[in-house]
């Protein structure tokens, strides 16, 4: 006999916390300007331009995870904004190069701070930004990000007789 759930599953958990970094992050960029999605990009597209790259969007989009099309959207609304110009590549014409503006820099790097302050909060249980835990936390989670990821269909002689 059962004691009990055995608990939540480590994917419901991730899902979790995910949903409440998106939240706080969105809260807290909010008054900048930006949404989560936005911040992101912009946050990618700052490092990727101290690191000496102009990228395109679809280096981007491979770059913080999100789909090409969201990754087009997101840049023609920062755009708009005045945050981001976006020009033809002069070797690929078909392909897009982005690029903050001044003032995308600016806000950009408060937004950063703003961020980190608010990743300092969230991992102060497990230690702080610079705890060995914490370090041992994100190689974890890059070995997850890192593995390959596909789903099987429903019908899959895997999944048969198996629950959700």
């Amino acid at each position: 006999m059962s004691k009990g759930s055995p608990g939540p599953t480590p994917g419901f958990l991730v899902w979790r916390l995910a949903n409440k970094w998106r939240v706080a992050v969105d809260r807290a960029v909010a008054p900048l300007g930006l949404t989560h999605a936005q911040y992101s990009l912009v946050a990618s597209l700052y490092g990727m331009q101290l690191a000496g790259e102009r990228p395109s969007q679809r280096r981007l989009a491979d770059h913080t995870g999100l789909e090409a099309l969201y990754v087009s959207k997101l840049a023609r609304a920062l755009e708009s904004a005045g945050l981001i110009e976006r020009t033809r590549d002069p070797r690929d014409p078909r392909a897009v190069q982005l690029a903050l503006t001044e003032r995308g820099g600016a806000v950009t790097r408060q937004a950063i701070t703003v961020v980190q302050q608010l990743l300092q909060q969230l991992l102060e249980p497990i230690g702080g930004l610079d705890a060995p835990r914490v370090r041992a936390f994100t190689d974890e989670l890059t070995t997850l990000l890192d593995a390959p990821l596909v789903p099987s269909a429903p019908n899959d002689e895997n999944t048969q007789g198996t629950t959700p």
